[in-house]
């Protein structure tokens, strides 16, 4: 029996869970997670980390709902995970992703990206083609979903390489 065959990089893109409205006076910036916001993030991470999907370092936008949504990883894990708040992400375009996930050093073999529609769906459609992502995303990525992609090579800054969709995760518990 042979062994599995590491990727060459692990991306997991992260979509925050369900936001409620901003409240009078409040911005976008600030919107908190709604109830079933919360409980989808307590659910998708609970099913990451029965299922070992666990990153090396977590980039996450500094948006109150992302870091709401990435407390429910760090419970759920039950270790000290390397998490950098990055104020980018909240209004980066596609190609600030790809810089951040390209720019990591390169021991680091795996990175969470916890952001914002619509470039979490873009960079999906990146790596694993637009036909693909389709079928697992006919109606665009839900917020709270996790994927996991396999990458054939590392990341670079211009173009993220082909990888292989291993695992997503849905707030309604659905695993692929």
């Amino acid at each position: 029996m042979s062994a599995a065959i590491a990727p060459a990089f692990r991306l997991f893109l992260l979509r925050h869970a369900n936001a409620g409205w901003p409240l009078p006076g409040q911005t976008d910036f600030d919107r908190t997670l709604d109830d079933t916001g919360f409980a989808a993030a307590e659910l998708v991470a609970d099913i990451a980390s029965d299922r070992d999907l666990k990153p090396e370092l977590v980039l996450c936008s500094t948006a109150v709902r992302c870091r709401q949504t990435v407390d429910a990883f760090r419970r759920a894990t039950e270790e000290d995970v390397d998490i950098r708040y990055v104020d980018a992400l909240y209004t980066g375009t596609i190609d600030v992703y790809r810089d951040l996930i390209a720019g990591q050093d390169t021991a680091i073999g795996s990175v969470m990206i916890v952001g914002h529609n619509p470039v979490i769906e873009e960079i999906l459609r990146e790596c694993i083609g637009v036909e693909s992502a389709s079928e697992v995303i006919p109606a665009g990525y839900p917020p709270g979903a996790l994927s996991t992609i396999d990458l054939e090579t590392r990341p670079n800054a211009d173009v993220l390489p082909p990888g292989k969709l291993t695992a997503f995760v849905t707030p309604d518990g659905h695993l692929r």
